[in-house]
C-alpha cells in the first residue's frame, strides 16, 4: 500500500536502488561483510553502528561526529571513517538521490568505478529488480492514485529521464517505463499537458542535450499534437506550446539542412545525430499541424511554419515532404480534421467529419470509408470488396 505522503518520494527511491546497493557495498568493504558471519564477527563489525548512526542522522539531523555522551571513542572514530559519498547519499535516502549529487566528484568517481569493475551479484539482481518494481509502482499509480499526485509526478519523470545509474540495459528499461507511464497519464488526463506546459517547454528546449532528452522531447511533441495541447478549453496553453514548437523548428531547421553528397561523407556518429534530428523535426512538424487542426486560430501560423519547411528543399527530404503533405491537407478542412484531428472528439456526442463509427459499419456506404484506408491502391478504386474485408469479424 502506498500512502499519499510516500507516493512521490517513493519514485526516485526506486530509480536509485542500484546506487544504494553500490553505496552499501562501499560500507561493507570498509567494515567487513555481515552475510554468513558468526554472531561474534557481527558484534565486532562496525557496519551496524555505522548504519544506525547514518540513519539517525538522516531522520533526526544529528551529526555523526557529535556522538553520544556515553559513546566510546573507538565507535565514533570508526563511524567518522565512513565513506563521504555514502554519508551524503543516506542523508537524502527518503527522496532518492538529489540532482546536486550527480555532479559531485565523489558520485562521478563512484559511478566510473561501478562501470569499469565487474558487477556484483547483488547489483545485477537490483538492476533487474528495479524496473519490475517500477512496473508495480506505475500500475498502482494509474489505478489508485488521484490526478493531482500523478500530475506532480510527471515533472519528476522528466527530470530523471536522463539521470540514473549508467547501465545500458537498466537505463533502457527504466526510460521505456517512464515514457510509457507519462503517455498513459496524458491519455487519461489530456489537461495535464496544459497544466504542465512550463516543464514541457523546458524539456523541448533541451531536446539536443543528449539522446535521452531527444527521445523525451519527441514523445512530448507527439503528446502535444495528439491531445491538442490539453484540449479545446486550454487555448492559451495551446498557443504557448505552439510557439515552443515553432521555436524548436526554426532553431533546428537550418542545422538540419544537408545535401545527399554531404550526408554520404559524414561519419557514422554524425549521420546518426542528423537522423535523430530529422526524426524529431518530423514529429515537430506533425505536432504543429495537429495542434493547428485542433485549434483553428493557429492555422495561419501553421501554414507559415510548414511553408518555410516545405520550401527548404535542401533539408532532409523526410521533413519537407511531410510539411508539404500537411499543407495540402489543410486545404481540405474535413479531411484534415479526420487525419490530423485528435483521436477522440472534445464533445463525446460529436463525431469528427470523415470518420466512420465502426459499430455501424454495416450500414455505411463505400463512399463513407475514409480515403486513407484505400490510399495504398494506385488509380481509381475498383470497389470489388465487401465490408467483411475491412470490418473485423465479431
Amino acid at each position: 500500500m502506498m500512502s499519499h505522503g510516500s507516493f512521490l518520494p517513493l519514485f526516485p527511491s526506486l530509480v536509485d536502488l542500484p546506487i544504494l546497493v553500490v553505496a552499501l557495498q562501499k560500507v561493507e568493504r570498509s567494515s567487513g561483510s555481515l552475510i554468513g558471519s558468526s554472531i561474534a564477527s557481527i558484534q565486532k563489525s562496525t557496519a551496524p553502528e555505522m548504519l544506525l548512526a547514518l540513519m539517525d542522522e538522516a531522520y533526526t539531523g544529528s551529526t555523526i561526529a557529535d556522538g553520544g555522551a556515553d559513546s566510546e571513542s573507538e565507535d565514533s572514530s570508526a563511524i567518522d571513517a565512513a565513506d563521504p559519498f555514502f554519508l551524503e547519499f543516506l542523508k537524502d535516502e527518503n527522496d532518492g538521490l538529489p540532482e546536486r549529487h550527480w555532479t559531485s566528484p565523489a558520485m562521478v568517481t563512484t559511478l566510473q568505478a561501478a562501470i569499469n569493475t565487474p558487477q556484483s551479484d547483488r547489483l545485477k539482481q537490483m538492476l533487474k529488480m528495479a524496473p519490475r518494481l517500477l512496473d508495480v509502482y506505475f500500475a498502482i499509480s494509474l489505478r489508485d492514485v488521484n490526478d493531482s499526485l500523478i500530475c506532480a509526478l510527471i515533472p519528476l519523470l522528466m527530470l530523471r529521464n536522463d539521470t540514473m545509474f549508467p547501465d545500458k540495459i537498466f537505463s533502457y528499461e527504466v526510460r521505456k517505463r517512464l515514457l510509457e507511464f507519462m503517455l498513459a497519464a496524458f491519455q487519461r488526463s489530456p489537461n495535464f499537458i496544459a497544466l504542465l506546459k512550463k516543464p514541457i517547454m523546458d524539456r523541448l528546449g533541451e531536446a539536443y542535450d543528449s539522446p535521452a532528452k531527444t527521445e523525451l522531447a519527441l514523445q512530448l511533441c507527439w503528446a502535444i499534437g495528439e491531445h491538442g495541447g490539453g484540449g479545446g478549453s486550454h487555448k492559451d496553453a495551446a498557443r504557448e506550446l505552439f510557439e515552443s514548437l515553432e521555436l524548436l523548428l526554426y532553431e533546428n531547421l537550418s542545422s538540419s539542412r544537408l545535401g545527399l553528397r554531404e550526408s554520404a561523407l559524414r561519419s557514422g556518429g554524425e549521420s546518426s545525430r542528423k537522423s535523430s534530428q530529422s526524426r524529431l523535426l518530423c514529429f515537430v512538424v506533425t505536432a504543429i499541424a495537429k495542434l493547428a487542426s485542433y485549434h483553428r486560430e493557429l492555422l495561419p501560423r501553421a501554414r507559415v511554419s510548414l511553408g518555410k519547411v516545405a520550401r527548404s528543399r535542401i533539408s532532409d527530404v523526410r521533413v519537407w515532404k511531410r510539411a508539404r503533405d500537411y499543407l495540402g491537407l489543410m486545404n481540405e478542412p474535413a479531411i484534415c480534421l479526420s487525419v490530423l484531428g485528435p483521436s477522440r472528439p472534445s464533445d463525446g456526442n460529436m463525431q469528427k467529419p470523415g470518420t466512420v463509427n465502426w459499430s455501424e459499419g454495416d450500414t455505411k456506404m463505400i463512399a463513407h470509408i475514409p480515403f486513407y484506408i484505400l490510399g495504398e491502391q494506385e488509380g481509381p478504386p475498383f470497389h470489388d470488396f465487401s465490408f467483411s474485408d475491412i470490418l473485423p469479424r465479431r
